[in-house]
């Protein structure tokens, strides 16, 4: 190999080298502030998953505490329950759903108070309702907030 060849061979090989204020890649320089370019999208985007899950859930939780609400003003009517008592089982209703995840807590709850009631209600007529309800909460929170 001629003196030229290796000298465009050594400095083809510096060139790929990391300077020494270089990160291990050689990508980044050591004393910058700046954030490397790729990392920080993918952060970007990792925050904003986060983000936009963070908000679905609060979202997901207020519809289904506004669905608790409308199911127990329904089931109060069904009971012959009004006015501040008729409030006061929504309530419980909404209490209810904190027990435990899903919306078996909030079935059972139903279920037992109807039957205590003699109020004649499917099972299905009332997961049915719980449904209807939930989109109706849904509905009411993407129009008003």
């Amino acid at each position: 190999m001629g003196g030229a060849a290796m000298r465009l061979l050594i400095s083809s090989y510096e060139a790929a080298m990391p300077s020494p204020n270089s990160d291990k890649w050689g990508c980044f320089p050591l004393d910058s502030d700046e954030e490397p370019g790729p990392m920080s999208t993918f952060d970007k985007r990792e925050k904003d998953f986060e983000n936009k899950f963070a908000h679905d859930a609060e979202l997901r939780f207020k519809a289904e505490a506004r669905r608790d609400k409308l199911v127990g003003l329904w089931a109060a009517e069904l009971m012959g329950l009004s006015g501040d008592e008729a409030d006061a089982y929504a309530k419980s209703v909404v209490v209810e759903d904190l027990k435990e995840a899903g919306d078996d807590d909030v079935f059972r709850k139903l279920r037992a108070d109807f039957d205590a009631k003699g109020v004649e209600q499917s099972d299905h007529q009332i997961r049915r309702t719980m449904d209807e309800m939930l989109a109706k909460a849904i509905d009411e929170i993407k129009n008003k907030g």
